[in-house]
């Protein structure tokens, strides 16, 4: 009797500023063919809310992309869009806030948060309604803002003003002088619209673990800087939930420490504060993928991330697959751009073993423009261990 074909089932992340979902599924799918040409195949390339949500909706949904010219986050036009879904029901938008406001879109020497905006992502908001969306998806992730998402509120129309009575200026790094919001120029059209933003809800807005100081080194704060932005958000929460909620007539989280409030720079806060609901973000984003199903037919499951470290667990897209598959009983290998510390925590959350892709040392600029090809070949390496590691188990009488 014939065996049948191994299923494997591929369901990785986008590599940042490198590579979609979509690419890294069909890397890794190229190194397995290496090895095992007559391998089932299942690839289910996974949007987390960050760069190419968007677009993976709009082609999972039958829906199309809506060219738009918005504010980037250092204040420049940039070439933006949204999305609109097919399907029943109200028109659905699909608003990806890194598409507008994303890291990737900050030169490098401007990676400054204390001056980086989400008004774009208010632009794009006001767009779908314009396109007649009347429920509208907010993906958040690959944030290069720390604003709160004032900026976007202010493209909605509030104004956010100082003690004098100026609007402040953009950017996280004047928050701490926030006296008032005047909401009575928000968008009417809000009050009629679903607003649902996809978070991790393990980010939250202040405190010791909050968005400042957990991501703001990232985006090119200094210990100093992280200090003031942290101070902007509490007063911006604060001033969110005296001004902003009531006249709203919806009803807040804790803007402070609610999960998911400190999302993409705390916009989620923001926009929690007009109504919008925080939902986890892959209740929301895997809605019709049939993700547990498929993961429970394979045999084994590669997931995959530009870099596997602490924050792996704490909602990316592995750590979902991982867990999924556990639940299933079916093995699961990491692939990542990079490890860094905490790797080895993703162990309990399922995973059952990970490698990284770079053959050596290089550049970061070598290592983003080869990643596809890295994949490929760190793929085929990790299935020919496989492959020997079944055949030396076959030779053994007493392995299990």
């Amino acid at each position: 009797m014939t065996p049948r074909p191994h299923r494997i089932a591929i369901a990785p992340s986008g590599f940042k500023e490198s590579l979609s979902a979509a690419r890294v599924a069909e890397a890794i799918a190229t190194g397995v063919r290496r090895v095992i040409p007559d391998a089932e195949l299942d690839l289910i390339p996974l949007v987390d809310g960050g760069e190419g949500t968007a677009e993976a909706l709009a082609l999972a949904g039958g829906g199309r992309l809506v060219p738009v010219t918005a504010t980037g986050p250092v204040g420049n036009p940039v070439a933006s869009h949204f999305a609109l879904l097919g399907g029943p029901g109200p028109l659905t938008a699909v608003v990806e806030m890194a598409a507008v406001a994303g890291l990737a879109l900050v030169p490098p020497d401007r990676r400054h948060p204390g001056a980086t905006t989400t008004y774009g992502v208010g632009e794009l908001i006001r767009a779908a309604l314009d396109a007649g969306a009347r429920r509208i998806l907010v993906g958040c992730g690959d944030s290069g803002t720390s604003d709160g998402g004032a900026g976007a509120l202010q493209a909605l129309g509030a104004r956010l003003t100082d003690r004098h009575g100026r609007e402040i200026r953009p950017g996280g790094g004047s928050l701490h002088e926030l006296e008032h919001i005047d909401p009575s120029g928000l968008d009417p059209r809000l009050a009629d619209a679903d607003l649902l933003v996809a978070c991790n809800p393990y980010n939250v807005l202040c405190g010791k673990r909050g968005v400042a100081r957990v991501f703001g080194p990232q985006k090119g704060a200094t210990p100093a800087e992280v200090e003031l932005l942290s101070a902007g958000l509490e007063r911006l929460a604060a001033v969110l939930t005296r001004d902003l909620a009531p006249a709203s007539g919806a009803t807040a989280p804790d803007l402070r420490t609610a999960p998911g409030t400190g999302a993409s720079g705390g916009l989620g806060a923001g926009l929690a504060a007009v109504g919008a609901r925080l939902l986890p973000r892959y209740d929301v984003l895997l809605d019709g993928l049939d993700l547990d199903a498929r993961l429970a037919r394979a045999d084994f499951v590669i997931t995959a991330e530009g870099a596997l470290d602490h924050q792996t667990v704490r909602g990316k897209i592995p750590a979902e697959v991982a867990r999924r598959a556990q639940a299933a009983g079916i093995p699961v290998l990491v692939l990542a751009g990079t490890i860094g510390p905490g790797a080895q925590d993703v162990r309990a959350v399922g995973v059952d073993a990970y490698s990284a892709i770079l053959p050596a040392p290089m550049t970061l600029g070598e290592a983003i423009g080869r990643s596809s090809e890295f994949l490929a070949d760190a793929t085929e390496r990790a299935m020919r261990i496989m492959a020997l590691g079944t055949r030396l188990t076959r030779l053994d009488p007493l392995a299990a």
